[in-house]
């Protein structure tokens, strides 16, 4: 029997099996799912000792059985321009992958998966909103050399070129994560409740209230320990591929920002962080398809000084200036909309750019490549028709940045649309072709140096 750690990569076109491993690194599912119902049913006097050996005792070998069957028919292989895997015990399944149209390829380690030296691969592909696939699990040296392979194949270079080298521009301390997550009001709104049911619980000698309260601890551990477990180690570096991301302690990430798949870009900056001038970086990237703020796959930068931010930006967005792009605030009248935040709305665009300001307190600055614009619309609410104002939405690809220049004069956003409609058409003529890999320039290498520095 051969598994996928004992072929080499190179032999395209054969059928790989994912590592023998995969059922045990899996399971703990399963166990965790026997431990809820557990919990759910804790006071109900039904989960006796018991039944619980009982049922783990039939659940986990049945679950276990099942996985390695599975695993025994499920099988991948590269078919000239495709990734096909083969997978169902009963019911057949065949998914075939474009890899013309892979957008990213990302290795996941999860912590049940690193205990077995295991990790995860997972294709993103233009237009989709998920992984189109997920190969889990390889072994960790498998699962680099299949990535590299895929990357090659992808930017039409051998397949065995190997892995591209690096270099790192920006690591973020963990001193800075902690701190960025104690500087959050979100997490001290998610942390009130959850102290206040644990000290209602003792005060009232009722720990099944406890029990029952776990989706709010769930939220809180979200917006605290948990965001510092993702971003915990993060680090941005430069390779000819893209820009590489890592960081997790528990589970963690390997991404890769391909060259020309980034769409828009938001640095927020909450109003706790102007304490220390810290902002974060988000991006849409064409196949990821997360809305969420905090979504892994969407932040370039979790925290750093705003100057490494502008910095990094240049990597993602090269030759553009943002500071350099006048702002035009909204008209005064806007105030009557918006009694608090109307000062901040602003908006320009250069010959390259599209750029957009709001937030009073949580200040937001979204940027988007005129050749990245999918659609320019006008809105126009009851009360801002009243005040003759509009809004203008410049969309892009799904993720956490929504461009719109809010709050202006409506003859003003009637014109907007129609400038920003052509500077989208010229943007899409002018832009070149987008290629995977692309050697780093010299000018590049200087700004890695600027960017280390900032970091320090």
């Amino acid at each position: 029997m051969s598994t996928g750690d004992e072929r080499p990569v190179e032999g395209a076109g054969e059928p790989r099996r994912l590592h023998p491993l995969t059922p045990p690194a899996r399971g703990w599912v399963v166990i965790a799912a026997c431990l809820g119902v557990v919990v759910h049913n804790v006071n109900s006097g039904w989960a006796t000792p018991s039944r619980l050996v009982i049922g783990l005792g039939v659940v986990v070998p049945l679950a276990f059985g099942y996985g390695y069957v599975s695993w025994w028919f499920t099988t991948f292989r590269i078919e000239g321009d495709d990734l096909r895997l083969d997978s169902g015990v009963l019911f057949r399944r065949t998914r075939h992958v474009r890899l013309s149209r892979l957008q990213a390829v990302d290795i996941v380690r999860p912590l049940a998966a690193r205990l077995f030296g295991l990790a995860e691969l997972q294709l993103q592909v233009a237009g989709g909103d998920k992984a189109e696939a997920s190969l889990s699990y390889l072994g960790e040296a498998d699962a680099q050399k299949l990535r590299a392979e895929l990357l090659a194949r992808a930017a039409g270079v051998r397949p065995d070129a190997g892995e591209a080298p690096e270099q790192t521009l920006v690591s973020v301390p963990l001193s800075a994560v902690v701190g960025s997550v104690l500087l959050s009001v979100g997490t001290w709104a998610a942390l009130a409740p959850s102290v206040a049911v644990v000290i209602l619980a003792f005060a009232l000698h009722e720990l099944a209230f406890v029990f029952g309260s776990v989706p709010l601890f769930l939220a809180a551990w979200q917006f605290t320990a948990g965001r510092v477990i993702r971003n915990f180690d993060f680090t941005v570096a430069r390779s000819p591929d893209g820009l590489r991301l890592r960081h997790g302690l528990l589970e963690q990430r390997h991404q890769t920002v391909p060259p020309g798949r980034v769409q828009a870009v938001r640095i927020v900056q909450p109003w706790l962080w102007r304490l220390r001038g810290w902002v974060r970086v988000e991006i849409n990237v064409a196949g990821y398809g997360g809305k969420d703020a905090d979504n892994k796959e969407t932040i370039l930068l979790p925290v750093a000084p705003r100057a490494v931010a502008h910095g990094l930006l240049g990597q993602v967005l090269p030759g553009i200036d943002v500071d350099a792009v006048e702002l035009i605030p909204a008209p005064r009248r806007a105030r009557w909309h918006d009694p608090v935040g109307w000062s901040a709305y602003a908006y320009g665009a250069d010959a390259e750019v599209f750029v957009a300001r709001s937030g009073r307190f949580h200040r937001v600055l979204d940027v988007i490549p005129h050749a990245k614009v999918q659609s320019v619309r006008r809105t126009q609410g009851p009360w801002e028709r009243r005040l003759g104002l509009a809004t203008v939405h410049l969309d892009s690809t799904p993720g956490p940045v929504h461009v719109k220049a809010a709050r202006r004069d409506a003859a003003e956003a009637h014109t907007m649309v129609a400038e920003q409609a052509e500077r989208s058409r010229t943007g899409r003529r002018e832009a070149g072709a987008e290629r995977w890999i692309a050697p780093a320039s010299d000018s590049s290498s200087g700004s890695a140096s600027s960017l280390d520095e900032g970091a320090g």
